[in-house]
């Protein structure tokens, strides 16, 4: 079983809450949250409750601070958890617009760079064939972060997305 502790002040100090199961509102267990470890499993982290807003994706390991998991700030209020991928193939595509249409493209590895391999800088709406994929809104895995798993997303809304921009995307493994 997954389990994540989050901490309230840096490096794991202060008042803290263990987590090993999906919780739509953490806000009765901690007021900020500035430190974290996952000991187990994918954990898909959200600023707001019930899952909306800024998404955090982390990997077993100890996170000091907020910007060790690229957090904007120390608000975190709801959590998710994914067992690891046990599968050995990933495979996404991707398109140019809305309802898998216009230009596609089929990956199996990570993208650093969104527009040197499509030619495009937004992805309307993708499929999730095999793994877990994390989308980043700037190259290089930087900036804000939209977890997917297997399934169709017909328009980036439909991954949490505010713009359709893509900069990079990686599968998510350990890294």
């Amino acid at each position: 079983m997954g389990k994540i502790t989050f901490y309230e002040d840096r490096n794991f100090q202060g008042r803290h809450y263990e987590c090993s199961t999906d919780c739509a509102d953490l806000s009765p267990y901690f007021s900020r949250c500035n430190s974290i470890r996952v000991e187990s499993d994918w954990w898909v982290l959200y600023e707001r409750p019930n899952y909306m807003g800024y998404q955090y994706v982390l990997s077993r390991g100890e996170y000091p601070d907020y910007q060790r998991w690229m957090g904007f700030n120390d608000t975190i209020r709801s959590c998710r958890r994914f067992p690891e991928y046990q599968g050995r193939n990933y495979r996404i595509r991707i398109y140019e617009k809305p309802n898998f249409g216009g230009q596609m493209m089929e990956f199996m590895d990570d993208c650093p760079s969104v527009y040197d391999r499509f030619r495009y800088r937004d992805i309307h709406s993708c499929q999730v064939i095999d793994g877990y994929w994390i989308f980043y809104e700037h190259p290089n895995y930087r900036g804000r972060q939209y977890f997917l798993i297997p399934g169709e997303y017909r328009r980036y809304t439909s991954w949490g997305g505010y713009y359709s921009t893509i900069g990079s995307f990686r599968r998510m493994r350990d890294f």
